[in-house]
């Protein structure tokens, strides 16, 4: 939201605990009357939602995303129709394309869905009812698929792996040579910014990363973990981070690559992401 102010783009931000500058709200389900928050909004920038849950002890973690993922979403939609909201921009994430990629087949947009787990199934879900509800109505529907966000106030995984930095450990990663695409805060705000204005954004599915990948080691490294006084081999990293009790899906994540392709983004948005933003992981993006 500070992105967009500062480009001179009047913003109204909402949220449901208590953040200095955002309008709290009760609830973003269908008992949320939108009405007065929209009157004279021109373009919603769609960014909550139910994400991964440690120990989700849920019945049916599947019917919770959705219905905080999906219905709460397309509630917002429909009562953006109503209020003569001309774009809605939903930023999704990159789970929706799956969870990997192999050497040299970065994931692009026109590849097919292959969302895992509850959370992506929701994204995934929520994109093609947005999709088509934007092609019943005058509603202008854009969809952000983003990498891992680092930068400022960055929670999950990347705070985790910052505060095992302060141990002084070695990186265990220095053989494993994968290559993965995340995107800076300040990237993914400049693409929400092309997103709004161009006209040909319109029912169309963005990649969003960095203009460059890094590896794993990169990162850890960036982060102010130690570079190791050896190369250390893929079996200790694999040992390592199940001793940092890290979930095997989680390993599996950070040993193995995940790359995009945001040519796309680059020609239709006019859009030009910086490369990493290295030490600065979770530095401010601005002074």
């Amino acid at each position: 939201m500070t992105e967009l102010q500062r480009h001179g783009i009047p913003t109204i931000g909402v949220s449901r605990t208590d953040k200095a500058g955002l309008l709290k709200i009760q609830s973003y389900g269908e008992e949320m009357d939108w009405g007065p928050v929209l009157e004279k909004v021109d373009t919603i920038v769609h960014l909550a939602a139910r994400v991964h849950v440690m120990k989700d002890r849920a019945s049916d973690p599947l019917s919770e995303f959705r219905r905080a993922n999906v219905d709460a979403t397309l509630h917002l939609a429909r009562a953006a129709i109503k209020a003569g909201v001309r774009r809605f921009i939903f930023v999704s994430t990159i789970k929706v394309n799956g969870e990997t990629t192999r050497p040299g087949h970065p994931f692009r947009s026109d590849d097919p869905r292959k969302p895992e787990g509850p959370y992506a199934v929701s994204k995934a879900e929520a994109e093609i009812a947005l999709l088509e509800l934007g092609r019943q109505t005058d509603l202008e529907v854009v969809i952000l698929r983003a990498t891992l966000v680092y930068g400022p106030g960055v929670k999950g995984n990347l705070a985790t792996l910052k505060k095992w930095a302060a141990f002084q450990l070695p990186s265990p990663f220095g053989a494993i040579q994968n290559r993965r695409s995340l995107v800076h805060l300040s990237n993914l705000s400049s693409a929400i910014i092309a997103a709004r204005r161009e006209p040909r954004a319109v029912d169309q599915i963005f990649l969003v990363a960095d203009g460059t990948h890094i590896s794993t080691h990169e990162l850890l490294l960036d982060l102010g973990w130690k570079r190791p006084p050896r190369i250390l081999d893929f079996v200790f990293a694999c040992t390592f981070l199940a001793a940092l009790a890290v979930p095997r899906s989680t390993r599996n994540r950070l040993l193995s690559n995940l790359e995009v392709d945001v040519e796309k983004a680059r020609t239709l948005l006019n859009w030009n992401p910086l490369p990493f933003v290295r030490q600065s992981t979770f530095r401010p993006t601005h002074d």
